[in-house]
């Protein structure tokens, strides 16, 4: 079974990196995801104090906000056998499970539409789609490879994240839905793979064996490929603002970069120190759509 979404179906995909999707028998490591509220005025950046929305002892990783903000979808173990997709209810404060299968779910991702997400799903990592509510709305995509991360570009084009097989660095894949055609546009790439709000391109990290991790931006359309900025040292996860910065972690910090006309003037600025609120080791994190809150993975309990 294959969703045909389109006259024009083209989708992204990168492959997996540690950290994220878990293969196999392996156990996925404790983390917990941290929300706090973010405030943008001009160039001054304050960042919150951090809530653990999760408190479990095992694996809580890859936050997704809504399209409206209000909430955040995340992958999460908690019997320590089974991941499931659940969702935090800001207002309410409250987290509900949302999908219930007899396979792992990973990575939700809002689709489009607005009306479902998707899911890498099971061992052959599949990409699987669900209603808000969890109830099943079918297969949206299956690779002879791995498929880790995926980001939606419109409702005919997606971004994913695909594994190198016996040792081979993950690619960056365009992938056609409608033909089942994939083209491997990049090698040695990182799990981060975005879209850069109000562009249309989807952004990606980097990281040759012999060289400095950057932060490129690929352009579905024409396949070309830019470099934007040097990631922080041996950092790979990222998130956009609405308005365009780029946040990344590093350690229990938090930096900021801004694109400028000047490259000399183009760097990273701290914004926040986490480490006294038990913030440490950040991973992956997200902004709201809205901009006023940052979704942060540690792997430390907050105090």
């Amino acid at each position: 079974m294959k969703l045909v979404l389109g006259a024009r179906c083209w989708v992204l995909c990168v492959v997996l990196g540690a950290g994220g999707v878990v293969l196999g028998a392996q156990t996925p490591p404790a983390t917990e995801i941290f929300l706090s509220p973010l405030t943008t005025a001009g160039a001054k950046v304050t960042v919150g104090r951090p809530l653990n929305i999760t408190n479990n002892r095992g694996y809580d990783n890859q936050p997704q906000f809504l399209a409206d903000s209000s909430g955040v979808l995340f992958s999460s173990q908690r019997d320590g056998v089974q991941t499931d997709i659940y969702r935090y209810d800001i207002t309410e404060k409250r987290t509900v499970q949302v999908t219930r299968t007899a396979e792992n779910e990973y990575s939700p991702t809002l689709t489009p539409d607005g009306r479902t997400f998707s899911t890498v799903r099971g061992a052959e990592q599949k990409l699987w789609r669900f209603m808000m509510d969890g109830t099943d709305a079918g297969l949206a995509w299956t690779h002879m490879g791995l498929i880790g991360y995926h980001v939606w570009i419109s409702e005919s084009e997606m971004a994913t994240f695909v594994l190198g097989a016996q040792r081979e660095p993950n690619t960056l894949q365009l992938l056609n839905l409608r033909t089942g055609g994939s083209d491997v546009i990049e090698k040695s790439i990182g799990r981060s793979l975005l879209l850069r709000p109000g562009r249309g391109t989807v952004s990606f990290v980097h990281k040759p064996a012999d060289g400095p991790w950057v932060i490129r931006e690929l352009d579905p359309r024409t396949r070309q490929i830019t470099t934007l900025t040097p990631t922080l040292e041996r950092s790979e996860d990222l998130a956009w603002t609405p308005d365009g910065a780029i946040v990344m972690g590093q350690k229990g910090k938090l930096f900021m970069w801004r694109p400028s006309t000047s490259p000399d003037q183009a760097a990273w600025t701290e914004i926040a120190d986490l480490t006294k609120q038990g913030v440490e080791n950040i991973t992956r994190l997200t902004v709201s759509p809205d901009g006023r809150w940052i979704a942060i993975v540690s792997q430390a309990d907050a105090r």
